[in-house]
């Protein structure tokens, strides 16, 4: 009897352990891996962006706020030699290009600022041209857009940087009573027209476009 009591006893001992065995191995297959290395990224998926980087896919209102439009008057002087060429003016053409003296070519204008524009110009003067003396200045007349119709003081405004159509109007005293706010006309300096509906705008700025020298804006009468 005690022989078939410790034979019991054996088939007891053996059974538990295999299944403390078979328990520990289960547990330990569902564990996850760890790794000091970053996990593989799928084929295809794109790398994270860092907090604080912007993607830019185009110049932004500041790049294009003050670079050279068609229909704007430009002066081109020259000094630093004795006989330099004389002072030259020319409203920038509806393809964007001016003709300055001498070099017997049109030159793009619209597009770039002022200094671009100026650093070009010298180096086609100097020195294929005239000694290194010469010096080419380029200025640009007071630079305007207009505000007409429902506003409060519609009048010509001086441009004096980035603006935007809201922006312009609140200029001009803001709209009256009678503004037809979802329909304001802007025409541009080269003669292409935009509608805007200032309503919007106001909800999202994405809606508001810039204003450039020599744009008029017209804001019309709502009729009841």
């Amino acid at each position: 009897m005690n022989l078939s009591r410790t034979s019991r006893l054996t088939c007891l001992f053996l059974t538990l352990t295999f299944l403390g065995t078979w328990l520990l191995a289960g547990c330990r297959s569902a564990l996850p891996a760890f790794s000091d290395q970053e996990p593989s990224r799928a084929a295809g998926e794109p790398a994270e962006t860092p907090v604080g980087t912007q993607a830019t896919n185009g110049p932004s209102i500041n790049e294009t706020a003050d670079r050279i439009q068609p229909g704007v008057k430009l002066t081109i002087t020259f000094s630093g030699t004795p006989n330099p060429p004389p002072k030259h003016e020319e409203k920038v053409r509806e393809d964007g290009n001016i003709s300055p003296p001498y070099i017997g070519r049109s030159v793009k204008a619209a597009g770039k600022t002022i200094g671009q524009l100026q650093e070009e110009l010298q180096n086609d003067y100097v020195p294929a041209y005239f000694a290194r003396a010469l010096t080419v200045t380029v200025t640009a007349e007071e630079r305007w857009f207009h505000v007409g119709g429902e506003v409060r003081k519609a009048d010509r405004y001086l441009y004096s940087g980035q603006t935007t159509v809201l922006r312009a109007i609140q200029t001009a005293g803001d709209f009256t009573d009678f503004a037809k706010r979802t329909k304001v006309q802007i025409t541009r300096a080269s003669g292409r027209k935009e509608t805007v509906n200032c309503d919007k705008a106001i909800k999202n700025p994405k809606l508001d476009p810039p204003i450039y020298p020599g744009d008029q804006i017209f804001v019309p009468r709502r009729y009841l």
